[in-house]
């Protein structure tokens, strides 16, 4: 084992893995990082904790991963290269250590002129590549990265996982793209979220051609789509995200029969309407992630999904119930 983590003991007996994600809020306040882990406990395997994404400032990863490990559960702290150079990163690393958490996502973060801070000043010290292969040295040859040993005492032991996504461009090159992370260090993988089930199988059947699935555990990313606004955002403006027609479609037929709130004078008449859209809504949305994930579960070498409900964390335990994903194995 090389961390002894929750995650990877599911993963190396064998068991399909399930992991959720929780995002930080824009303040202090751990009530509602303890109301949405209670959405997740029992009902996944880890929780991925997001650090600043979109480049906006919330609540620190590594300090809501201690929270979850008080109510335990298992956190995997996402550490991005952004905001830290490599001395801030390592540091980091060390004090997540000590304070028990063993998974760890590395990321090259997003610009930070998508969010609040725009003119603030980028880091980028090391992309995800090098931050991988750094916290492997740290792990397995007890380094940092200038090359001086640590000193006598426990070396920070990661189940070090990172990001692929499947379907940017150009597809071709993606497999050796995720040839490239798993050198690095690479434990798990994490995809970004899938729609586009066929294309996302001919990515994993090259990845299988390659060799890759014997040598890092691959978790399809999924999320409910909670509005038809969103699907045909997620359809037309994000980058490197493909969404068939047929999902767009479906989310816009969900609220056929429903009258339209914006033409309703009669207050309660339009509060009805819109309680009632956001309800067919909500329930597509939850269908067909429950259809990818059963569909994603039957690819050789898929092993596992992870389940992106950002502030729809209450989601999870239907998804993963309907999808037959319960109760999560004891290792």
């Amino acid at each position: 084992m090389k961390a002894g983590s929750n995650l990877e003991k599911i993963l190396t007996a064998g068991y399909f893995a399930v992991t959720g994600e929780c995002g930080p809020p824009q303040s202090a306040d751990a009530g509602v990082i303890r109301k949405k882990a209670q959405y997740l406990k029992g009902v996944v395997d880890a929780v991925n904790i997001t650090d600043n994404q979109t480049a906006v400032v919330r609540m620190s990863s590594i300090a809501v991963g201690k929270m979850l490990l008080d109510m335990g559960i298992e956190p995997t702290i996402q550490m991005t290269c952004r905001d830290r150079n490599r001395i801030a990163i390592q540091s980091d690393l060390l004090g997540a250590a000590a304070l028990g958490m063993k998974n760890l996502l590395c990321l090259t973060g997003d610009h930070q002129r998508f969010g609040n801070h725009p003119t603030a000043k980028n880091v980028f010290d090391l992309d995800s590549m090098q931050l991988l292969d750094m916290v492997r040295r740290m792990r397995d040859e007890r380094r940092f990265l200038c090359g001086d040993e640590m000193k006598p005492g426990t070396e920070p032991r990661f189940f070090i996982g990172a990001a692929a996504n499947p379907f940017a461009d150009p597809f071709e090159f993606r497999p050796y793209r995720l040839a490239k992370k798993i050198a690095a260090g690479a434990d798990f993988i994490q995809t970004q979220i899938v729609f586009n089930v066929p294309k996302f199988r001919e990515y994993v059947e090259r990845c299988g051609e390659l060799g890759l699935l014997d040598k890092v555990y691959l978790l399809a990313g999924v999320s409910p789509i909670r509005t038809f606004g969103a699907a045909r955002y997620m359809a037309t403006s994000v980058p490197g995200m493909d969404v068939p027609q047929e999902y767009v479609d479906r989310m816009r037929d969900a609220v056929k029969g429903i009258p339209d709130p914006k033409g309703i004078e009669d207050p309660e008449a339009k509060k009805d309407a819109q309680r009632r859209r956001k309800e067919a809504w909500e329930e597509t949305g939850i269908n067909i992630c429950v259809e990818v994930i059963q569909q994603v579960r039957e690819i050789p070498g898929v092993r596992g999904v992870h389940i992106m409900a950002i502030e729809w964390e209450d989601a999870v335990p239907e998804i993963t119930k309907r999808a037959g994903l319960l109760p999560r194995p004891q290792v």
